[in-house]
This record gives structure tokens, C-alpha cells and sequence, in this order.
């Protein structure tokens, strides 16, 4: 069940590049961005999802100047002004408060935010707007900053983790509990202990809270940003002004990591990050040998590849677990476990003078 909660709004964040999607990610056509499986972007599938829950003139989007052009292209039905572009890339901390201080600044304190990453798939659209609006309850009663969790089922290292220590609530008929401890993406060793405790939530970045309370707490932990904040709600055209004197920091590092006060709640709504080649495997159409798009495949004696070639014929011939992309100016092929390597690649290519390939 959904509803049009006059008090929440959202702040999606379509900063980051995707660099585990090169070659078809690049500076200028973020992962957001990039229709991987003939369903629509991400980021485009982000603001559907909120439908009948939050309407257009309550959504923000906060990207980076490389990505704003294919951005833009994303939206066409959300106000120009609602896109707020980022001088510099700062990391999370600064665009989560600079998007609180604009809806502020029109809503006030008591106007709630739900954060909301870009680039995610989530397959149950309608309970992941219930949860939202439960969520939207927690944080307006209680004042606390609300993170939504992910049960963590495996000892995944790429992904921070939430502690659940004592429930402090019901709402929607959703069980929130205190965060505990954060553990930000820890090493085989520690996730593998971090399970076995069974009270562990993946941090899925999806956080809701009210005006007031992150302006509470960025005063009190990243004071620098806070300040930046104030100067810019007294002039908004100054962003190029105070912008380099935020704190270049994530907003967990910089801000959860810090609270006492923060409640959990679990997900339980089809969630995945897409975070690279070889998790995004799993959401694409079956093919023979594997997973992915491609004009024609011809697969002998091959299994688990994942595949993206729109244009070509791609034949697999006793292969297993391997990743294909095609586009005009690059071809990857990768071993699916070696998606972190992406960025070397990225790295010796920008060495090397090959901006255009990044």
C-alpha cells in the first residue's frame, strides 16, 4: 500500500561512475545510465519506483559534471532545477548535504528525506515504497536517522555492515532496531565472523531522515560542510564558492559511523547494488552458455558468462565464467572474478594518454 506523504521527499545520488562496467560505462555515460538489460536505465527505473509515493517537485537528483548531460537525457520529466550538479567530485557526505540544505531551505527541518542511490535494482517496487513510508514514520516520530539494511547471507566484502542491537519500535508493521555498530566492507575474515553472529544487515546507502536531524549531525561531525551549508542557504549562488571547503568523505564514514542514535529496518524487497559485471549477471535474460544481450549467440560446451555484445554474433566454445562486452572502440573479456581489476584497466588506459577509452 502506498501513499503521497506530503512530508517526504528524495534525494537520489547519481554521482558515481560505474568504473566495473567499463567498457560500456564511461566518464561521460555513467552506470546510472546505461540500460543493461532492454528494461531502462537504473536511474530512470529509480524515479519509477516512487511513483505514488513521492511526486516530481519532491525529488532531487545531485550528479557530477562529467555525467550531466546523459543525466539530464534520463529525466526529461523532472524540472531542470531539480538536478543539481556538483562542481567537484567530493564523494557522499557533500551532495547528501547540500541536496538536505535545497529541500530544506522550501520544506524546512521537519520535511523528511529518503537517499536513494542511483544505481540499484530492486524487484519489488510496491514493498519497497511500503517500506519507505514506514520508514518515513520512524524517522518524523522519532528523530533518529533511519538506514534501510539488506540481511547479509554471505560474507561479502564489498558491502559495509549494520549490527542490530535493540528493537526500538514497530511502524508499518516493521520491526526498527538501534544500529549497533557499523563495520565498514571488512576483509574475508571479519565478514565470515560478522555472520556467524546472525544480527547482521548489508548498509544498502539507503537512508531516510528528517531536515533537522542530518543538519544536527553534520554540525556536529563534519562542522566544515555544516558551515559551507549555511553560507550557501544564505546565498545559493555560491556553490563554486564553498564547495571546496567540504569535507571530501562518504557520508558513512563521515557521519554514521559516528551516531549513536541510528535505526535499522530490514529489506526484504528484491534488493541487489549491480556493483559489477558479475553481479549484474544474475538480472539479465538467459542465453546459451550464460546470461546477457547479444545479437545472436552460438554457445558449445560453455556455461555461466555473462554476455553483452548488441551488435555481434558471439560464439562460446568451452568457456565457463567469463565475461564479454562489445562496443564500438573497446572489447573486454574477464574472468567474472576479476570485476575489482576493472579499475587498473581504467588506470593503465588514463596512463597512457587514452582518456577517450575511460
Amino acid at each position: 500500500m502506498t501513499r503521497n506523504d506530503e512530508a517526504l521527499h528524495a534525494l537520489i545520488l547519481a554521482g558515481g561512475r560505474g568504473a566495473r562496467f567499463w567498457p560500456l560505462s564511461r566518464k561521460a555515460r555513467p552506470k546510472q545510465c546505461l540500460d543493461l538489460d532492454g528494461q531502462g536505465s537504473p536511474l530512470a527505473r529509480t524515479l519509477q519506483r516512487l511513483d505514488g509515493l513521492i511526486p516530481p517537485e519532491r525529488i532531487w537528483v545531485v550528479t557530477g559534471r562529467d555525467m550531466e548531460a546523459a543525466v539530464r537525457a534520463e529525466l526529461p520529466g523532472l524540472s531542470p532545477e531539480h538536478i543539481l550538479v556538483e562542481p567537484s567530485g567530493r564523494n557522499t557526505a557533500p551532495c547528501i548535504a547540500w541536496g538536505t540544505q535545497v529541500i530544506g531551505r522550501g520544506a524546512g527541518d521537519d520535511a523528511v528525506v529518503a537517499v536513494l542511490p542511483a544505481d540499484h535494482a530492486i524487484r519489488d517496487a510496491p514493498g519497497f515504497r511500503a517500506l519507505l513510508a514506514s520508514a518515513t514514520d520512524a524517522a518524523r516520530q522519532t528523530g533518529a536517522i533511519v538506514t534501510l539494511g539488506i540481511k547479509a547471507d554471505r560474507p561479502a566484502t564489498g558491502f559495509g555492515y549494520l549490527e542490530q542491537g535493540a528493537e526500538m519500535g514497530e511502524w508499518g508493521g516493521r520491526r526498527f532496531h538501534l544500529v549497533q555498530r557499523f563495520t565498514e566492507k571488512p576483509d574475508r575474515i571479519t565478514a565470515e565472523a560478522l555472520i556467524a553472529t546472525g544480527r547482521q544487515l548489508w548498509n544498502a546507502g539507503i537512508f531516510v531522515y528528517k531536515v533537522g536531524a542530518m543538519e544536527d549531525a553534520l554540525r556536529a561531525h563534519l562542522p566544515a560542510t555544516a558551515q559551507a551549508m549555511i553560507e550557501l542557504g544564505r546565498d545559493p549562488g555560491r556553490i563554486a564558492d564553498v564547495w571546496g571547503r567540504t569535507d571530501a568523505t562518504s557520508i558513512d564514514f563521515g557521519v554514521m559511523e559516528r551516531l549513536r542514535h541510528i535505526l535499522t529496518v530490514e529489506a526484504d524487497v528484491g534488493w541487489s547494488d549491480m556493483g559489477s559485471w558479475d553481479e549484474v549477471g544474475d538480472q539479465l535474460p538467459a542465453l546459451p552458455g550464460g546470461r546477457g544481450r547479444a545479437r545472436r549467440i552460438v554457445s558449445v560446451d560453455s556455461e555461466g558468462c555473462v554476455v553483452h555484445a548488441l551488435d555481434k554474433a558471439v560464439a562460446l566454445v568451452g568457456l565457463r565464467d567469463l565475461v564479454v562486452v562489445d562496443t564500438p572502440d573497446a572489447l573486454l573479456v574477464m574472468d567474472r572474478r576479476r570485476a575489482q581489476d576493472l579499475r587498473e584497466v581504467l588506470r593503465q588506459l588514463a596512463a597512457s594518454g587514452e582518456d577517450g577509452l575511460t
